[in-house]
């Protein structure tokens, strides 16, 4: 297994997806089919470029619970964090050369014609492998020790 530091060369982003929510009983067909037509075809030119590791759609903040401790008890409540115009809908993972490729990527999104894209690098943790063969977790460098 190979350390993190032993990993070929490239940076992690995450790039989040944020939109203002809409009820899709108020979008017109043709529309949802374009946007979801426009998503396939950026999600297979990274899968195709090899930079792809992952990305989903979410579903509406109405349906997220959002977990706080707070004096030592877990309080639960539904719905998310705060109120704000536009809500994360979905995001993905890509492992490309250096920001300026994420941001290349991120211009590309369609969901930047309506909203934002917040590209964010991923923090390496140092000291991990990249992952246990059997169940792709990342473990501790001194576990193999």
């Amino acid at each position: 297994m190979r350390r993190l530091d032993q990993l070929e060369a490239g940076m992690k982003y995450l790039l989040m997806i944020y939109a203002p929510e809409v009820d899709p009983s108020t979008v017109p067909p043709e529309q949802i089919r374009q946007v979801a037509a426009d998503y396939d075809v950026f999600t297979r030119e990274i899968v195709s470029r090899g930079v792809m590791l992952g990305g989903e759609a979410l579903q509406p903040t109405t349906t997220a619970t959002t977990l706080r401790i707070q004096d030592g008890r877990t309080v639960i409540t539904d719905g998310p964090f705060a109120e704000t115009k536009e809500a994360l809908t979905g995001f993905y993972l890509v492992d490309v050369a250096d920001i300026d490729e994420a941001l290349e990527l991120a211009a590309r999104l369609p969901g930047a014609n309506w909203g934002s894209i917040e590209v964010r690098p991923i923090w390496a943790v140092p000291g991990e492998i990249a992952g246990d063969a059997a169940s792709g977790a990342p473990v501790p460098a001194e576990a193999t020790n």
